[in-house]
């Protein structure tokens, strides 16, 4: 069984074909510049070299027939017919309150999806428009929907609800539902492995550090809180995101220049975090270069940065109670030992002891860490996270008909003897 996972951005389709029986990656890439012209796509094949081809995509329809006939190309492809995928996964950013784990897609569960999209505006019309395009390409493959949000769905009340008008929650559906769920499914379970512990009985503080940032705060293994809102534009300080800030500052500065909410919404996305304080890099390896060059404005970011992220942790240990583990993930979170050093030095007090030879060590994505002392009391992992394995898991369970949810389902990476 092949799986094809699918994650359309508003202008890129990133794309993985998964043989099932095999347990590997067939071959994976991506499609640029979809509508914006100049598209091409980069197709990557293990043992071969990289594929690339320049072929216009005016829509997702046709980036994704691109992407089948590149699988099928008898020169580049692995595939010797379309037939042979037999399910595709996607990603959807935003599912409400209507979905609490990954389902087959039909007529009824793509139109909650659309109801839905003015919550995530930016991300989940790409996302139909992936679905719709391959239910266009391939009508008779079963499509399965795996959601950013899912995997918070358990949070209680208390956290989820905003100090607002209550029917604005009841009316438009205005409240916390947070991101990057099957990254922090994914390092939670792996994590519980590493303690020797079920899921159920592990308390953890996840981490997710790249571009985009979030954390979660897990208690007998689910999400009690986490730090993405409505948007994915609360919470850390990210490349080009503030997260927390105080409310009034948009009003104020829309005031002060005349912007309308439009333009703010665009400088507080892609204008703020790491970009908006250094006023030239997202990427947090240029920062710390910088920072270690002497640029001020780098160091600010960094201390920023790290400040924060220890906030978080203190906040989350309150919330959870006694805690097994912190975990750190994605991009920055796997590479980044500068920030993590920032944000973890100095929580002797609350049980955390920085090895901090083990930390510069882990900076591979290709093998999970302890950072801390043996005598910690609380650990700190990194762990390189696995969001396709996740796709592809809830993907075959549901064609096999064995999926349940993340707490009852037996994924191969929450096993002992998986390896990387």
């Amino acid at each position: 069984m092949d799986i094809l996972a699918i994650n359309c951005g508003s202008s890129s389709v990133k794309y993985q074909l998964f043989d099932w029986e095999k347990k590997e990656i067939i071959a994976k890439g991506l499609v640029e510049r979809v509508v914006l012209g100049g598209s091409f796509i980069i197709h990557e094949v293990p043992g071969r070299e990289k594929f690339r081809k320049e072929s216009e995509c005016p829509n997702h329809t046709i980036a994704v027939d691109l992407i089948i006939k590149t699988l099928t190309d008898p020169k580049h492809g692995v595939l010797k017919e379309m037939s042979q995928i037999s399910a595709v996964g996607h990603r959807v950013v935003h599912a409400g309150e209507s979905f609490t784990k990954s389902v087959l897609i039909d007529d009824e569960v793509l139109e909650a999806v659309k109801a839905v999209q003015h919550l995530a505006p930016l991300h989940n019309p790409p996302n139909i428009s992936g679905i719709e395009a391959v239910r266009a390409v391939l009508p008779d493959v079963p499509n399965v929907a795996i959601f950013d949000t899912a995997f918070h769905q358990t949070m209680p009340d208390c956290a989820f609800i905003y100090p607002l008008p209550y029917d604005w929650y009841e009316r438009y559906g205005v409240r916390r539902y947070g991101f990057h769920g099957t990254s922090h499914l994914y390092v939670s379970k792996r994590a519980a492995v590493l303690l020797g512990k079920a899921p159920k009985d592990c308390n953890l503080i996840t981490m997710h550090i790249g571009n985009g940032v979030s954390h979660c705060a897990i208690k007998h293994g689910v999400s009690i809180d986490t730090s993405m809102g409505l948007t994915p534009l609360e919470g850390a300080v990210m490349g080009t995101r503030c997260g927390d800030i105080d409310p009034a500052i948009p009003l104020f500065m829309m005031q002060l220049e005349g912007l309308s909410a439009k333009e703010i919404d665009d400088v507080l996305n892609k204008k703020s975090g790491i970009l908006g304080i250094t006023g030239k890099y997202t990427d947090r390896r240029d920062v710390i270069e910088h920072a270690e060059k002497g640029d001020k404005l780098c160091k600010l970011a960094v201390e920023i940065e790290g400040y924060r992220l220890k906030k978080y942790i203190g906040a989350y240990m309150a919330a959870i109670g006694r805690l097994d583990a912190v975990v750190f993930t994605a991009g920055v979170g796997e590479m980044g030992w500068q920030v993590r050093e920032k944000a973890i030095e100095g929580l002797e007090c609350l049980g955390i002891k920085l090895d901090k030879a083990r930390n510069k060590a882990a900076m591979t994505r290709k093998r999970e860490s302890l950072i801390t002392t043996d005598d910690s009391p609380i650990k700190v992992f990194v762990i390189p996270t696995n969001e396709e394995l996740v796709f592809t898991e809830d993907v075959a369970a549901i064609l096999e008909g064995t999926y349940t949810d993340h707490m009852n389902f037996e994924y191969s990476f929450s096993k002992k003897d998986f390896t990387l």
